[in-house]
């Protein structure tokens, strides 16, 4: 597998609205853009989510579309059920997928450690 994909390329700005619209729902909560955030970051992942990247560089772009916080609520849970989304595409063994979804979600969702983002830069170098 190589580690420079277009591995965001399926998730449009449609489809992270929808996304988010469907975690709101379950949670009863209010689906709208913000509007301070949400059009620097549609602008910002439009321009890089069809390009080829490494796996780290596509968690990197969801953990700051994350931080540019485009919609009311669940903007790390939205980017990081993208990365999901893309980890099990890659049809990892079981444990290996659980541990690189936590380590990609701790990384998103801006909590991971110093060594959390080590062993996922080295894993995505390891797809080289």
């Amino acid at each position: 597998m190589s580690s420079l994909r277009p591995w965001l390329e399926s998730f449009t700005w449609e489809i992270v609205t929808t996304l988010n619209r469907g975690l709101c729902e379950a949670k009863k909560a209010l689906h709208k853009p913000t509007s301070d955030g949400h059009a620097d970051t549609k602008t910002l992942w439009d321009s890089n989510h069809l390009n080829v990247m490494t796996l780290d560089d596509a968690v990197d772009l969801c953990r700051r579309c994350h931080r540019m916080a485009p919609f009311c609520f669940y903007n790390g849970n939205t980017f990081a059920a993208i990365i999901a989304l893309v980890v099990k595409k890659m049809n990892l063994p079981a444990d290996q997928a659980f541990i690189i979804r936590s380590l990609a979600g701790h990384i998103v969702s801006g909590v991971a450690t110093d060594e959390e983002v080590k062993a996922f830069k080295a894993f995505s170098d390891s797809l080289a």
